[in-house]
């Protein structure tokens, strides 16, 4: 029974539009029954709960899948997430993965961690975990985004910050081993473009930057340039549109050192990373 109805769903949710179909509707079918994904077919006829169909409407109106749960899986974490804070994307694994190898192979023993625009704190939750005797700071300027983060952070080693990325932490100045951001970067004139569980549910302070998307990546680069010592490394998000750019952001006469493009696991340019040269 249920597993038929799943595969409604999952031709409702196809028609709506909607970018993974039955992986959604297997998700919100073990949400609403209070199972795993991969125990759906334990569910029986009699139990099946006709509130599935309420989720499966809501998701074919492009409400994110996330916001209906209220729950989103990074790397190892679980994180609370609704509206108001931006919705941890699959893509930005691949930075922190990145970002965790950069920190390993400093040799650094307790190194020193600042992710500006942390959203629901999935970056920095994801160092703390994985980077076992790691120091992070995070920070937010959003109060709507800060209600969840502090629900995620608590009583993990993360220290978050309410604040500005373009004037954060000046007591951690040259002092930080590695400056990770996920920042706003869709230019203002590809509103339009933008799909609509992004467009319509992720808060604007998490997506547009600018005319061209860069500015506060424009801002970070500052940031990242006073926070961290000498050989430390920056590590950017940015819009597979914007490979070319980025790295000329983080120039030699601005003090950097070995600025790179690197692609996600689809291949497309997704993060740019730079290292503070040395005097």
């Amino acid at each position: 029974m249920l597993l038929a109805e799943v595969a409604q769903a999952t031709q409702r949710l196809a028609d709506a539009g909607v970018p993974s179909p039955r992986n959604d509707a297997e998700e919100l079918a073990a949400f609403v029954h209070g199972v795993k994904r991969g125990e759906l077919h334990t569910v029986k006829d009699a139990d099946f709960d006709a509130r599935y169909w309420e989720t499966i409407a809501r998701r074919e109106a492009r409400e994110p899948l996330q916001h209906i749960t209220g729950r989103a899986f990074f790397r190892y974490l679980e994180l609370q997430v609704g509206p108001g804070v931006f919705v941890p994307r699959p893509e930005t694994e691949s930075v922190v993965g990145w970002a965790i190898d950069a920190v390993r192979a400093m040799d650094v023993v307790e190194p020193l961690i600042v992710d500006l625009c942390t959203g629901s704190g999935a970056i920095a939750l994801a160092l703390a975990q994985e980077v076992p005797r790691s120091r992070v700071h995070a920070v937010e300027l959003s109060e709507d985004a800060l209600r969840w983060t502090r629900k995620n952070v608590e009583g993990s080693r993360v220290t978050l910050h309410a604040g500005d990325a373009r004037t954060a932490l000046p007591e951690l100045d040259g002092q930080v081993d590695l400056v990770v951001s996920n920042p706003p970067y869709i230019p203002l004139t590809e509103w339009e473009y933008v799909a609509p569980e992004a467009r319509d549910y992720d808060p604007e302070l998490a997506l547009f930057s600018g005319e061209d998307g860069l500015d506060l990546i424009r801002g970070i680069e500052r940031t990242a340039h006073r926070l961290l010592r000498p050989g430390g490394v920056v590590v950017v998000e940015h819009a597979d549109t914007q490979g070319g750019q980025v790295p000329w952001i983080f120039t030699e006469e601005r003090g950097w050192a070995d600025a790179a493009d690197h692609p996600d696991l689809n291949n497309r340019p997704r993060f740019a990373t730079a290292r503070k040269a040395l005097p």
